[in-house]
């Protein structure tokens, strides 16, 4: 693929991902129900730092409205921890449409409780009105945080990133 169209492309995924998380969230998606009768439901939030880097497509997308980028964050706050990630985009002719998937295993502590957990995204915009969701992968947990469940809420004010993580975590042992 042409350097202009890589380019291209990673300035289009960058658009759909702030412009999906420019609004408030709220995710439809029902997080498992909690795996022990001791579980408590809990709020985290904070900054992060997010990179993004196009990568060439496999040789399946050749069309510049596909693209591929690694995602490398930084999160601050409740939640200290890094994160590598994959996302796949989509735009159409139509500007304000697309959307994006991505995969990102987070590895740190929430509120003190080290371990790692999987978040799923899935973005969709319809002539300029986003909509995200952001959830845990069910049983992705490890460490101190097996049994974790939630969603994330996205937020970019003033060029800043920002979470608000509801979750529901096992009590501690």
């Amino acid at each position: 693929m042409k350097t202009q169209s890589r380019s291209a492309v990673a300035i289009t995924a960058i658009y759909l991902l702030f412009s999906f998380a420019a609004h408030t969230q709220t995710s439809t998606a029902v997080p498992n129900p909690p795996q022990k009768d001791t579980a408590t439901a809990a709020h985290a939030k904070g900054t992060f730092e997010v990179k993004v880097a196009p990568q060439t497509p496999d040789g399946k997308f050749e069309d510049a409205t596909m693209g591929r980028l690694t995602i490398d964050k930084q999160f601050h706050g409740d939640l200290e921890a890094t994160s590598k990630g994959q996302m796949l985009t989509a735009t159409t002719e139509t500007k304000g449409s697309g959307a994006y998937v991505a995969i990102e295993r987070v590895t740190g502590a929430l509120k003190g409780r080290s371990g790692t957990f999987i978040l799923q995204h899935g973005g969709t915009m319809t002539g300029g009105v986003p909509t995200l969701n952001v959830t845990v992968v069910p049983d992705s947990g490890t460490g101190q945080l097996v049994g974790l469940t939630g969603k994330m809420e996205i937020v970019i004010q003033d060029g800043k990133h920002s979470y608000d993580f509801e979750y529901t975590l096992p009590a501690a042992p």
